[in-house]
Parts: C-alpha cells; sequence; structure tokens
C-alpha cells in the first residue's frame, strides 16, 4: 500500500524530470503538469540545449500540456515543480489560469511565489492561485546543490 501523498508522488516525477535535465549538463529542474489525477505534460529544463531562454521546465510543461488538451487555458490543473517558480514562469503560470502550484525548494535569488517576489500570490492580477511551497525541499533541493557542486569542481581546460 502506497502511503504518500498525491503531491509527494508528483514531485517525485518532476524531480525524475530535473534529473534528465542534470544529464543533459542543464540546470535540474523538473515539472509535471496535472490535470483531474492524470500527467497532462511535464518538462526539463532546456535553455541551455534549445538555444531558447525561455525553456524553463514550467513553461515546457505548460506548453505541453496546451498542447494535449487543445486549450491556452489551463483551468483545474496542478504545476509540480522542483524549484520555486521565476517571475517569468509566473507570468506564464497565471496567464495560463493554472490552479495550483506545488513547488519543491525555495529560490532565494530569484523565486515568485514570496522568496524575492511574490508574483504567484499577488492580488494586483486577474487570476488567483494557490500555491504550496517545501514539498519534499531537501531532496529537491539537493539535486541543485550536487548539481553545481559537481559543476564548480569540473576542470574547465584553462588550467
Amino acid at each position: 500500500m502506497n502511503l504518500e501523498s498525491p503531491d509527494s508522488y508528483w514531485m517525485r516525477q518532476a524531480m525524475s524530470l530535473a534529473l534528465r535535465a542534470a544529464r543533459e549538463g542543464e540546470v535540474p529542474v523538473g515539472a509535471v503538469l496535472v490535470r483531474d489525477g492524470q500527467l497532462i505534460g511535464e518538462g526539463w529544463n532546456r535553455p541551455i540545449g534549445s538555444c531558447d531562454p525561455t525553456a524553463h521546465a514550467e513553461i515546457q510543461a505548460l506548453r505541453a500540456g496546451a498542447k494535449n488538451i487543445n486549450n491556452y487555458r489551463l483551468l483545474d490543473t496542478t504545476l509540480y515543480v522542483t524549484l520555486e517558480p521565476c517571475a517569468m514562469c509566473a507570468g506564464a503560470i497565471i496567464h495560463s489560469r493554472v490552479k495550483r502550484v506545488v513547488f519543491g525548494a525555495y529560490d532565494v535569488k530569484g523565486g515568485a511565489a514570496g522568496s524575492v517576489f511574490d508574483i504567484l500570490g499577488t492580488d494586483k492580477l486577474n487570476h488567483k492561485l494557490e500555491y504550496t511551497g517545501g514539498v519534499l525541499q531537501h531532496e529537491c533541493g539537493n539535486l541543485l546543490t550536487e548539481f553545481f557542486r559537481i559543476k564548480r569542481n569540473k576542470p574547465t581546460g584553462r588550467e
């Protein structure tokens, strides 16, 4: 019997995508978009490999979900992402009408769900959503910490 909460289950799915990003040399962030308990979109960071500064995990998942349901409005969906969304992603989340966001690690340098900005929580925009941070926070944070530790210790070839 699986006693794991749905939020933990879906966050683990997002973490597996974050690992894929890391294998591709991208910052390990993964995201899944869920509606009615079903996966409708997924994404992982790809800005380097795709030469696209907007190719964050959240944007990839939103695009895939919109294409899957053939609608740019992602009503009644939950987006699970391993890192607190940035300002760009928060804007896209709001414009796509996601109902709920669940994230893992907080981003104290650029998070837009309360850490630096509170775009997801503002009452000044036309769409309000729920959000929860810190789900599997340590596991998600460790993915990032380990990725950057390895990157810092990797020889650059310029020695």
